[in-house]
């Protein structure tokens, strides 16, 4: 027997004396009960089951005599086989559910009760084919939901399962297996479990190959192996990690690749009890050691444990099993008339049960100790319930029955249905309407000690009640887990995870759960574990060198401080400077023949105009706004557009002074200061109104690039309107040809009378420039293509006023001797 199970026999027995000395539940009223060994056997079950209603000496199927001894309700079994058997038997002698009026439905004294304390097959939980069934434990499909939460929580995607060979062990891998694969949890292994220890010994006894005797959990890399069944059908685990250790010991090379250090997760029918045989062979539960179970909750009832250490073996004449666990549980023999005398190991019937090691006995009540406890008080209230009604006495007395509620058992289903209740430990004990104990399961791991014993420490519980996300509740400081686990909490994967930076890469032919690890391409990245696929940053942001996060692009833009922008606006200040200078020498000579002769009003307008230029290239740099980026490309066109139409009213005013001086000719009324200025305002009249018409329907914005797989973020001027911008370009272009076009068809004039040479070359440099202009500036990005349109700025107006004013200034600074007017004179003869 297991001698641990005993207990259960001592709950009811201690629920039953609390009752019968509990002057407030069944006064005068003494209970009885009747206690059947099924032998897990499912014949032996029908017939202690039919044997239980008779209430005779004689098994008669179907025949009941007398009304003593009636029996009102059953509380059985542990298994669900048990169970099963015995609901199929009880079934039959129900009353169906419902309302009904008492005169309709004449009292059989056969309506039983079952109520059981373990769990039960998924298809009796339907109240229509087993109403008068009751659990005194909570929906076992709650367990299955408890379990992959458990397995989520701690990150556990490779598991081995093991469930029983039998209904209830299929029924658990079928349900089980698509709610794991739907949460992305693999099954490294799948084994069902013979429930006999014998046969197993037989097959590991009789194994060909040293590898083959090697249990499936010891191979695998899963360190979180769920399992599945009553304690009776894994007494061989503790058995087989001995064996295994052993083969260890025998083979090392199988050190490295076998392991029995796991984390054993196991359903609340299971308890860890050792059997007699390894009790013999030095067996003892320390490999369990870190093991997290579902258990029933159950608090210990005040004076149970006083009760359990008042035990003895003389202390009831009825009891026929405590003699056989009161020899295997303190290894003792009684005396026996029948057997020759000189016993080694006699049993003095005086040992304590608190002595024994809790996988043989436990001194705390244990789970499915307390549902029996409970379940024989859910049946105390309801008959009490019942013997208080008023209706119940009428029907005495009608009918002069001996007991109340004798032959009415059926009439306790309602009570039962309804019924609420606290007991003695302080818990409070309800039915729903599957007739289901109300209520969850506490998480308890398992801390075993030298001594061959072990408390189970609660660590958790499992509350259907509470929010979803919240009814599992874990205190993982509490747990204790195996002292041969490398890492804690374990890891039970298939493989390594994918850190970030990495993304998960199938291996053919392989569970999902096993994958390699393959970094993330260029301009992806992955910032959490096992990553199905890496992903692309936002457009301001790109990825790391591990490329596990994102991390701000760096703004990319001409700055002020840039060392590129430091020596464009040097330029830029020299220029201006220089420009300023000319135009201070041509004001300081200006009634000299030199500037006379260079039509002064033009000369100034030229020199402003170049002034502004210079400073125009100022606004393209730093970093772009609303205003510079209106002002950037308008201001420019319109500045250097002046100071084309300038040069050109410039190079037409030569043109027409020398055919002026030919006799009879009529271009001497178009010369003077009225056709330059005309030209000059016309000319830059229509740049004005194109920038205009810009600035009124696509005007320029700060905008931004974000180019993907770089570095960087480009700040920059929308031009708004691509055509605009080109227009305006455009017609720089055009004046400038048009500009370059007369001063070429005019260079052969006298020096001394016109420039048309130098603007020749000024209008050169300025093509040249503006021609090499474009392709570079469309080649080139972010602050290198500001600077080429600066540069172009610069060196265009550069070349201007160095072709037109440097002659110039050399005659009017360094040969002043020639700025006159007899010395143009006698040049030109």
């Amino acid at each position: 027997m297991t001698t641990k199970f005993y207990q259960h026999i001592l709950a009811l027995m201690f629920a039953v004396v609390e009752i019968n000395e509990n002057p407030k539940v069944l006064p005068n009223v003494t209970l009885g009960f009747h206690i059947y060994d099924s032998y897990t056997d499912s014949r032996m079950t029908y017939h202690n089951t039919q044997n239980l209603l008779s209430n005779s000496h004689h098994f008669v199927p179907n025949y009941k005599c007398g009304i003593q001894e009636n029996v009102i309700g059953v509380i059985g079994g542990l298994s669900s086989e048990t169970s099963s058997a015995m609901a199929d038997i009880l079934g039959l002698y129900r009353i169906p559910q419902g309302d009904f009026i008492l005169e309709r439905w004449l009292p059989d004294p056969n309506k039983v009760f079952l109520i059981s304390y373990g769990s039960f097959p998924e298809e009796v939980h339907d109240q229509i084919k087993f109403p008068s069934f009751y659990r005194m434990v909570p929906n076992e499909a709650l367990q299955y939901q408890g379990t992959v939460e458990l397995l989520l929580y701690f990150g556990w995607k490779w598991v081995g399962l093991m469930a029983i060979d039998d209904e209830g062990g299929g029924h658990f891998l079928q349900t089980i297996e698509p709610m794991l694969l739907q949460n992305k949890i693999c099954s490294a292994f799948i084994r069902r479990i013979r429930e006999n220890l014998y046969n197993y010994l037989d097959e590991r006894k009789f194994g060909a190959d040293t590898r083959s005797l090697l249990p499936a959990f010891a191979l695998s890399k899963a360190n979180a192996v769920i399992i599945y069944g009553e304690t009776s059908s894994i007494l061989w685990l503790p058995f087989s990690i001995e064996a295994t250790r052993i083969i260890q010991e025998i083979h090392p090379e199988y050190q490295e690749t076998v392991s029995t250090a796991k984390v054993w997760i196991t359903t609340a029918q299971i308890d860890f009890t050792l059997s007699s045989i390894q009790k013999i062979a030095g067996i003892d539960l320390q490999e369990l050691h870190g093991a997290i179970s579902f258990a029933i909750h159950y608090s210990d009832p005040e004076g149970f444990q006083e009760f359990l250490r008042n035990v003895r073996p003389s202390w009831t004449n009825k009891d026929g099993f405590i003699k056989d666990f009161w020899e295997q549980a303190f290894s003792c023999k009684f005396p026996n008339a029948m057997e020759p005398t000189g016993i080694t190991n006699p049993c003095t019937g005086e040992e304590m049960l608190d002595s024994l090691p809790a996988p043989y006995f436990a001194m705390s009540m244990m789970g499915h100790s307390y549902a029996i406890y409970n379940a024989v008080y859910a049946l105390a209230h309801a008959l009490h319930f019942r013997y208080s009604s008023r209706d119940n006495y009428r029907i005495t007395e009608a009918r002069a029955w001996p007991c109340p509620w004798n032959g009415e058992p059926w009439k306790l289903h309602s009570y039962l249905q309804r019924m609420s209740f606290n007991n003695s430990a302080g818990d409070e004990i309800a039915f729903n309407k599957h007739g289901e104990l109300v209520g969850g399961f506490d998480i308890r791991n398992l801390v075993t000690f030298p001594n061959e014993s072990y408390i189970r420490v609660k660590v958790g519980e499992l509350d259907p009640q509470a929010p979803p996300g919240k009814q599992l509740t874990i205190d993982e400081d509490r747990i204790k887990w195996h002292w041969n686990l490398s890492q804690v909490p374990p890891v039970s994967v298939c493989n390594d995870n994918c850190h970030p930076g990495y993304r998960k890469f199938k291996k053919e032919g392989e569970k999902f759960c096993c994958y390699d690890c393959v970094p993330c391409p260029d301009g992806m990245f992955s910032n959490e574990i096992d990553m199905e696929t890496c992903v692309t940053c936002p457009n301001h942001q790109y990825p790391n060198k591990g490329q596990d996060q994102c991390i701000p692009k760096i703004p990319n833009f001409l700055a002020l401080d840039d060392t590129l922008g430091i020596v464009l606006i040097s330029f830029a200040v020299l220029l201006s400077l220089t420009t300023i200078l000319v135009l201070v020498i041509f004001i300081k000579c200006w009634d000299t023949a030199i500037v006379k002769a260079n039509n002064r009003g033009l000369t100034n307008v030229l020199l402003i105009s170049l002034l502004l230029c210079f400073l125009c290239s100022l606004l393209f740099i730093g970093r772009p706004n609303e205003v510079t980026c209106l002002l950037r490309q308008t201001a420019f066109g319109i500045v250097f557009s002046v100071a084309l139409s300038s040069i050109l009213a410039k190079t037409i005013s030569v043109v027409l002074a020398f055919m002026a001086t030919k006799p009879g000719s009529r271009m001497r009324k178009w010369i003077g200061k009225r056709l330059a200025y005309s030209v000059v305002i016309s000319s830059s009249s229509t740049q004005v109104g194109i920038c205009i018409l810009w600035l009124g329907t696509f005007p320029p914005f700060p905008d931004v690039d974000t180019p993907s797989g770089t570095e960087e973020i480009v700040l920059l001027c929308n031009e708004g309107s691509s055509i605009m911008f080109y227009c305006v370009l455009g017609y720089m272009g055009f004046l400038a040809i048009v500009s370059f076009t007369v001063a070429f068809l005019a260079r052969k004039l006298p020096d001394s009378f016109n420039e048309a040479k130098f603007i020749t070359f000024s209008m050169l440099v300025f093509c040249s420039v503006w021609l090499s202009f474009v392709p570079t500036y469309l080649s080139t990005r972010g602050k290198y293509m500001v600077a080429v349109e600066i540069f172009s700025i610069l060196a265009s107006s550069a070349g201007l006023i160095g072709c037109i004013f440097f002659p110039k200034c050399y005659i009017i600074v360094l040969r002043p001797e020639l700025n006159n007017k007899e010395q143009l004179m006698q040049r030109n003869k």
